[in-house]
């Protein structure tokens, strides 16, 4: 069984990269400074495989709780590396950091450079640049962890996140995201998905009005921002 989902794995990937090279070179060079038009698309392809994964039965979701979500920095726990797929393909006009050589691949740089910001920027840089996209009225996701994670796993989180929504003047939405055995984790190949099906559990958290923290010096803020964080998404 464990063999079988991993050629499956390989199916649905084949068909994200084929379906990326299709609109790498076809579509985005003609409208990717269309940024909204950019991220409607990217969201119903990501929706397809998302779904395209659950119909297979790779993994299937339990959302608890998920709002419609407009315009806020979103921090989510990461124990996956499909989250950013799973919340691309559930959240319109949603935006995140990826790496510089995906920026790089000639397969993949007109859809990347379109909505997604590389991670080979400074802090300031970066948040020049969530500012605009975000004034343009994009959701930006965050992993504070920085890196994949299991539920039991407190990582530190980062303030990055607290930086980002301080800066342009957003609120935050806690999302938590768990799942009941790995998948696709860290330092794993892209087609070990467990052998049988997987449960991802989304809970959307208690919004964090960075306004409550407009008295507060710059460094006040982020550090109590990050502790809010961290309280929502660990349940502390």
């Amino acid at each position: 069984m464990k063999y079988f989902r991993s050629l499956i794995a390989i199916f649905c990937f084949g068909i994200f990269g084929i379906g990326s090279v299709l609109l790498n070179f076809i579509l985005f060079p003609f409208i990717k400074n269309n940024k909204t038009l950019c991220s409607d698309i990217i969201h119903c392809v990501w929706k397809f495989f998302l779904h395209l994964m659950m119909f297979l039965g790779l993994f299937r979701l339990d959302i608890k709780n998920l709002n419609e979500i407009h315009n806020k920095v979103i921090v989510a726990t990461h124990p996956s590396f499909v989250d950013i797929v799973i919340l691309i393909g559930l959240i319109p006009r949603t935006t995140c950091v990826v790496k510089k050589e995906l920026a790089q691949n000639p397969i993949l740089k007109n859809i990347i450079g379109s909505i997604f910001i590389t991670n080979d920027v400074d802090i300031e840089e970066l948040k020049i640049d969530t500012k605009e996209i975000l004034d343009r009225g994009f959701n930006f996701v965050v992993f504070p962890t920085g890196r994949r994670h299991r539920k039991d796993e407190h990582l530190k989180i980062k303030k990055g996140a607290a930086s980002i929504a301080l800066n342009a003047g957003k609120n935050i939405v806690p999302i938590q995201i768990s799942n009941d055995r790995d998948f696709l984790y860290i330092n794993e190949p892209f087609y070990a998905v467990s052998d049988r099906c997987v449960t991802f559990t989304l809970r959307e958290m208690q919004e964090i009005d960075i306004s409550k923290f407009a008295d507060d010096t710059e460094i006040g803020a982020k550090h109590k921002i990050t502790k809010q964080i961290e309280k929502y998404l660990y349940d502390l």
